[in-house]
């Protein structure tokens, strides 16, 4: 077993164990101290709820892992998940990682084109494939399906928990960029270690816990917060499985007696709007979770007016999960995500000094405006760029990790973000690249030009905007803007399509020819 205390507390700067590994820490470990535990409960809404204990779990995650290394793979191969919230996938996510293999969860949402270019662009040898999903997958890749882990757990055939340099690579998770062809993110083994700092900073989270969380499984959210984290301090993990129901949370707390529910404000909100908190039972809860895009602070104040519950934000990206939030400690501050949390070490760089790629990185003070950064120290922190080392380049300046994020912070340490200093949109969540999107609208008949930004509806929430120039003025505005749509609609995952079409006679650029996006904004 991994060196540890229960309840896990974080330890400012504790040095990662040597030998490590991502599964072992969060599942063989687990299994050892509690194995009569609940580790997860998958909640299909039709009240056949299906559970696994920690032990339970550790055997069919070594399985997995067996199983896996009996078709032919070895350790740094690559296992692409296509498969939606089912309990399937976090036992080949961990019995990858287990196996010494590199998981690769990607999207459900995603059309079959676009997972199959994330597929190539991995170099996966293998992918656990939902029945409900479609993939062309290209030969010599194997195909894993539930039927292959049922058979995998009814044999004998167990590996051990892989072992060994925390640097290795664990999984790797795609994200959106300004390039606009989705760039994988590789994750170490360490970083498991590295959300040590959220445990007490941002949750509150205790053994024996129960945590709920209304995100998708490949979302690295849902995948830490709702899944990593609770396991590594021997807590249970809710998944929700069942027909798409905004209102199904406050049910689900209640029937598990659930200590903490994770979401993005859109589900707060929507709960809001169209629920009945008189009918819900939050007892139980001691702190909800909101991350993935700015809370407003009208929001806040009003869950906390209904319900009483605490709702702590946090600040993250891809590239190291969350590291910044309010919490048990840190109290809540409209209009801010909260403070760095234990152990981490961030600061605030002046973007024109950034300018220079050989220039020293240069802090700015309290109250001052740039790059948001975090110390390359951090065990949180990313690997790199999946065969992308230019771009990993370009973010790494000196001891620093640089984002795209502008935020300043004040004399008490609290952040406030400013929005992205490139085009990414953010949009309920989502990180979404406008060149990903204009590229599927290129060709549309009718279309001369095309522009994609974030759109502010209101309440703090942001859509897609497609901008179009017409080839023809005169041509019809709704069977273009129809065009449009069904085009999105065939190329692109439902939460990258344009929610709102407008038309403009030209593009704002430079003098040098760029789209200027934040003029159509």
């Amino acid at each position: 077993m991994t060196d540890r205390r229960w309840p896990v507390r974080p330890v400012p700067a504790e040095a990662v164990p040597t030998p490590f590994g991502m599964s072992a820490y969060c599942v063989g470990d687990p299994a050892a101290h509690a194995p009569d535990r609940d580790a997860l409960v998958v909640v299909h809404g039709t009240g056949d709820d299906s559970r696994w204990t920690f032990a339970e779990v550790d055997d069919v995650v070594r399985a997995v892992a067996a199983g896996l290394l009996g078709r032919g793979l070895h350790p740094g191969d690559r296992v692409l998940l296509r498969m939606g919230n089912r309990a399937e996938f976090p036992f080949v996510f961990f019995g990858a990682i287990a196996a010494g293999l590199v998981a690769v969860p990607t999207s459900a949402q995603l059309t079959a084109d676009e997972a199959a270019g994330l597929l190539a662009d991995s170099g996966a040898r293998a992918v656990a494939l939902d029945p409900d999903l479609d993939l062309a997958v290209p030969q010599g890749v194997s195909v894993v399906t539930a039927e292959d882990v049922d058979g995998w757990v009814a044999s004998s055939d167990r590996a051990e928990h892989d072992l060994g340099d925390p640097d290795r690579p664990a999984f790797v998770t795609y994200t959106s960029g300004t390039t606009g062809r989705p760039k994988g993110v590789v994750h170490a083994h360490r970083s498991a270690w590295g959300r040590r700092p959220m445990y007490r900073g941002w949750y509150g989270l205790d053994e024996g816990d129960v945590m709920v969380h209304a995100g998708a499984l490949n979302w690295t959210y849902t995948l830490g917060v709702g899944l990593t984290d609770p396991w590594a301090n021997a807590a249970t993990a809710i998944v929700y499985d069942g027909p798409r129901d905004g209102l199904v949370w406050p049910r689900i707390v209640e029937e598990h007696r659930a200590t903490h529910v994770a979401a993005v404000p859109g589900v707060y909100r929507h709960l809001l709007r169209h629920g009945d908190p008189g009918e819900w039972d939050l007892s139980s809860l001691r702190a909800a979770l909101v991350a993935g895009e700015a809370l407003p602070a009208a929001l806040l104040e009003e869950w906390g007016e209904v319900t009483g519950v605490p709702l702590h934000e946090s600040l993250g990206m891809s590239e190291i999960s969350t590291f910044v939030s309010t919490g048990p400690d840190v109290p809540v501050r409209p209009g801010s995500p909260g403070r760095a949390q234990p152990g981490r070490r961030i600061g605030v760089l002046d973007p024109d000094a950034l300018e220079d790629p050989v220039a020293s990185p240069v802090e700015l003070g309290v109250g001052e405006v740039g790059r948001l950064a975090v110390h390359r120290s951090d065990p949180g922190l990313m690997l790199g760029y999946w065969q992308r080392p230019e771009e990993t380049a370009e973010v790494v300046r000196g001891e620093w990790f640089v984002s795209g994020d502008l935020a300043e912070v004040d004399a008490d340490g609290y952040l406030t973000y400013h929005g992205r200093s490139d085009d990414v949109v953010n949009a309920m969540g989502y990180r979404v690249s406008p060149v990903e999107v204009e590229d599927a609208l290129a060709g549309v008949t009718g279309v001369a030009e095309a522009a994609v930004t974030a759109l502010d509806v209101g309440d703090g929430v942001s859509i897609v905007c497609a901008w179009i120039v017409p080839t023809d003025p005169d041509d019809d505005p709704d069977a273009l803007r129809q065009r449009v749509i069904e085009r999105a609609s065939e190329r692109l995952a439902t939460y990258k399509r344009p929610r709102e079409v407008r038309f403009v006679d030209a593009l704002p650029r430079t003098a040098n020819g760029k789209v200027v996006r934040r003029d159509l904004r």
